[in-house]
């Protein structure tokens, strides 16, 4: 397991005076650095960086004294019970707050670990439904959930996309499965007949079984509910069994990397959904994409925009309430309400992200472009 560590080592658990005058307080970054998709991992992880880096550039300043933020990153390896271990590890460390998880499947089973130690955790990027309606009050997330994600794909394949018929394939992870359960109600809804239910894994790479099944029936569209490294192959080998369906996907595969693992396969028939506005039409979109490319030396994945805000929702709560102590700062934390690099960031009563926006996508001339 990875473990890195950024800004300064200290003694102690979580709060500690480095001297007089300055304090120290630790937070909690976990997403799968490691696997196939530690690329969106450590994505995630680079947001809550540069929102601790500036945060410390700016000299906050609680209680009185200086304090120096200090992120403790783990790698939970897109896996529950790892992701179980890596949130006990945080808490044990005596962090104030945790940003992360990355996927739906880790972040449910951590959150009940950070649940009962009275830590918050806000999550940029975990997006089934069940994480806010556990009952948890100290459990965040900026990003919509598939309730909004799904609705907006079933109407946009049985409604902008005209589909009569759709093909519906997950990973069989909360959030693939997840995702898929409520773009088929949408697509339903909205007048398309489902002639297809069939699923994969979050491991698997040869999808040919299924596609051969799927090509017999000849649907308008294929829906994908998944992760990149799964979606990229899959769009090759239905050019390679010369399936002519629209491929659509969620935000887990509307990344550049899934672009780059499709190849010469993916076409202008090809589209995916990502909760938020488009990282150009972000309000601090633009600004937070050329800071992050000079800080880091690549492109922002997906999430990071959102793990930004999710760090400095944590820090703004802890100087709001003049004090990083949780139970100080979770009713401030609560109560959010300022302007993100993803628009305003306010949490309603569930700790899910208000007026979450939904943007399609099309694959256009080598990447995504926003319709």
């Amino acid at each position: 397991m990875k473990r890195t560590v950024v800004a300064i080592a200290v003694m102690g658990f979580g709060l500690s005076v480095a001297h007089a005058q300055e304090m120290v307080v630790k937070l909690g970054s976990v997403a799968p650095l490691t696997g196939t998709i530690s690329h969106l991992g450590k994505d995630n992880e680079n947001g809550a960086k540069l929102a601790v880096e500036d945060a410390n550039a700016k000299g906050v300043t609680i209680g009185g004294k200086k304090v120096r933020f200090e992120l403790i990153g783990e790698d939970d390896q897109a896996d529950p019970r790892t992701g179980t271990t890596v949130a006990q590890r945080l808490v044990d460390a005596g962090v104030k707050g945790v940003i992360g998880h990355l996927n739906s499947g880790t972040t449910i089973p951590a959150s009940r670990i950070y649940n009962q130690a009275g830590v918050p955790m806000v999550s940029p990027s975990a997006t089934n439904p069940t994480l806010t309606r556990q009952g948890y009050k100290g459990v965040f997330r900026t990003i919509a959930n598939d309730v909004q994600q799904g609705s907006r794909l079933g109407k946009f394949i049985a409604g902008d996309l005209g589909a009569k018929t759709v093909a519906i394939i997950d990973d069989r992870t909360a959030y693939g499965q997840g995702l898929a359960d409520e773009t088929e109600k949408a697509a339903k809804a909205g007048g398309a007949k489902v002639v297809a239910r069939e699923f994969t894994t979050d491991k698997a790479t040869d999808f040919n079984a299924i596609l051969t099944k799927i090509r017999s029936i000849k649907p308008d569209v294929i829906f994908f509910g998944g992760m990149d490294a799964q979606a990229g192959p899959m769009v090759r080998q239905l050019k390679q069994l010369g399936v002519e369906a629209k491929f659509v996907t969620g935000d887990g595969g509307c990344s550049p990397e899934m672009i780059k693992l499709a190849g010469d396969a993916i076409s202008g028939n090809a589209y995916c959904s990502m909760p938020g506005l488009a990282i150009d039409k972000m309000p601090g979109g633009a600004e937070f994409r050329s800071r992050y490319k000079k800080r880091f030396g690549q492109d922002v994945q997906i999430y990071s925009p959102y793990a930004y805000d999710a760090a400095t929702a944590i820090i703004k709560a802890m100087q709001a309430a003049n004090s990083p102590e949780p139970s100080k700062y979770l009713p401030e934390l609560a109560k959010s309400n300022f302007p993100g690099v993803i628009g305003t960031v306010s949490f309603d009563d569930k700790g899910d992200i208000r007026e979450g926006a939904v943007t399609m996508y099309r694959y256009k001339d080598g990447a995504w472009a926003a319709m």
